[in-house]
């Protein structure tokens, strides 16, 4: 076939494509009215879940996982906006990582809403003025966000869903060569990370630090013979090339978010849970704690202690494992957990 004739086909075929998206955006209308009705989430991470693992199971190429990942995102952030126009609250400016981390896990069709803080964000889903928060927990460089694990403590907001994201600093700029470049703006934290990069490359260049990355490529976009540091994302919106990608000195940082709401998530069959507790001040005692987990051979894939502000001395100590709340076995454990301790506190169970 030649390209007129390839083209046509194209055609044909995106014409069956919008009618049945448009069949299928009618449907979640629909879905939208009966959770609207029965008082439902309308946000459903265990519904997402099923989604992409299904998309992947009929997906024979061509195309990636990856690349149907990216198209059903939107599509179902396209159908979340028709049954609800939602509001994300995240931590940030517009274009930081947690922005980027949130977009990646609903979309561009929702609202979103940046907090100078973490508090802020759970401030603003407690008070219903966003449907859902997105918050940083832990990196693998740096390690736990410990002002997420104080606000966990305290409220009584659930984890109903995580993502992960790998942190990759680019240098953004409006030049389009690297060797014009007089002044790189970032964030302290960001420069830290690109250090060795900037010493092998970028010696000459005068590094100023400010607030955030978004401050930053604002003064980029501002001279020309200035550079910002951070992501990709930021680039886009605000409209700044990326002379050198993935400039960060370790390759592996990858940040972990958490989606925080009103409610956790139903089972999927292969779920994570987090608690945390409060133990009795023996000889022995944390070990004791651990051991409902083994004994119903349930696998701990993280413990980490916060003094509990409460008390001196006293830590919470806060656990994820593999299972829901739901399950017989996790329930079995946490009933033995909750006799052996002064308190303990489901935090929520969500997709793993």
């Amino acid at each position: 076939m030649n390209l007129p004739d390839l083209r046509k086909k194209i055609d044909l075929l995106d014409q069956k494509l919008v009618a049945l998206l448009n069949a299928r955006a009618e449907v979640s209308k629909a879905v939208g009215q009966y959770k609207a009705e029965h008082q439902c989430s309308i946000y459903s991470p265990a519904r997402e879940r099923a989604v992409y693992e299904r998309i992947k199971r009929l997906n024979k190429g061509p195309m990636s996982n990856e690349a149907f990942e990216a198209v059903y995102r939107e599509i179902m952030s396209s159908s979340l906006a028709l049954e609800k126009k939602l509001k994300i609250a995240y931590f940030g400016n517009e274009g930081s990582f947690t922005h980027l981390a949130a977009n990646k896990k609903f979309g561009t069709m929702v609202g979103y809403a940046p907090y100078a803080s973490i508090f802020e964000v759970f401030t603003a889903v407690e008070h219903e003025e966003c449907d859902y928060g997105v918050v940083p927990i832990e990196n693998s460089v740096e390690g736990a966000v410990t002002h997420t694990f104080d606000l966990l403590a305290d409220s009584e907001l659930k984890i109903c869903s995580q993502t992960m994201l790998k942190i990759s600093q680019n240098l953004l700029s409006k030049a389009v060569d690297i060797k014009s470049i007089k002044k790189i703006y970032s964030h302290p934290q960001v420069f830290g990370q690109c250090r060795i990069w900037l010493y092998k490359n970028m010696s000459y260049a005068e590094q100023i630090t400010v607030g955030s990355t978004t401050e930053a490529a604002q003064y980029a976009l501002k001279d020309k013979h200035a550079a910002a540091i951070g992501s990709q994302f930021l680039g886009e919106l605000q409209g700044l090339n990326v002379l050198c990608p993935n400039i960060q000195d370790i390759a592996h940082n990858t940040t972990r978010f958490l989606v925080i709401a009103n409610e956790d998530a139903p089972a999927t069959g292969r779920d994570r849970t987090s608690i945390l507790f409060s133990i009795k001040d023996n000889v022995g005692a944390l070990h004791a704690m651990l051991t409902p987990f083994s004994k119903n051979k349930i696998n701990m894939t993280k413990i980490e202690s916060r003094p509990s502000k409460r008390k001196a001395w006293e830590y919470l100590f806060f656990v994820d494992f593999e299972g829901h709340r739901e399950d017989a076995k996790v329930k079995k454990a946490l009933s033995q957990l909750e006799a052996m301790c002064n308190y303990l506190k489901i935090l929520g169970s969500y997709p793993a």
